[in-house]
């Protein structure tokens, strides 16, 4: 959770206070759920610290909000990997990416969405590889998220 708030906050300070700040998210009962599922995911330094986390999980139209998609399309339609809530703890670059690659790595298709001020994360997702497809909703909010999707045969 302690890295969750400082991705709060990191978010805050580059323009997007709205994706996470006002609902405290994500919540803890969220993240237990995920380790639950099997689905939370850390990522270690060299030194076995954790210094990033985040939501994976792939299969058949494994994300709800992803069925209906606006002003677009999705590239492929088979199964696919997703990842949310990714945070890092700032102490390392290249956390984000590195856990970004590791999950296209498990799927070779992966879709992920984000908020339109975040422009860190849209960034970093031009940068490895990812295409714009379109926008969707999720249940939390009423803000829409642009939706991005890398196929392995894009690499």
């Amino acid at each position: 959770m302690e890295i969750y708030a400082h991705a709060r906050k990191f978010m805050a300070e580059h323009g997007n206070p709205n994706q996470w700040g006002p609902t405290n998210w994500p919540p803890e009962y969220l993240i237990r759920e995920d380790i639950k599922e099997g689905c939370s995911y850390a990522c270690e330094n060299d030194d076995g610290r954790i210094i990033g986390t985040f939501y994976y999980n792939h299969g058949k139209n494994v994300e709800p909000t992803y069925e209906k998609i606006d002003d677009g399309n999705w590239i492929g339609d088979d199964n696919y990997g997703v990842v949310h809530r990714i945070a890092t703890d700032g102490t390392e670059k290249g956390t984000g990416s590195f856990c970004i690659r590791w999950a296209i790595e498990q799927c070779r298709h992966l879709r992920i969405d984000t908020h339109s001020d975040n422009i860190v994360m849209q960034n970093m997702l031009k940068k490895l590889g990812f295409s714009y497809c379109g926008t969707i909703y999720v249940h939390e909010d009423n803000d829409p998220r642009m939706a991005f999707e890398k196929v392995s045969h894009q690499i």
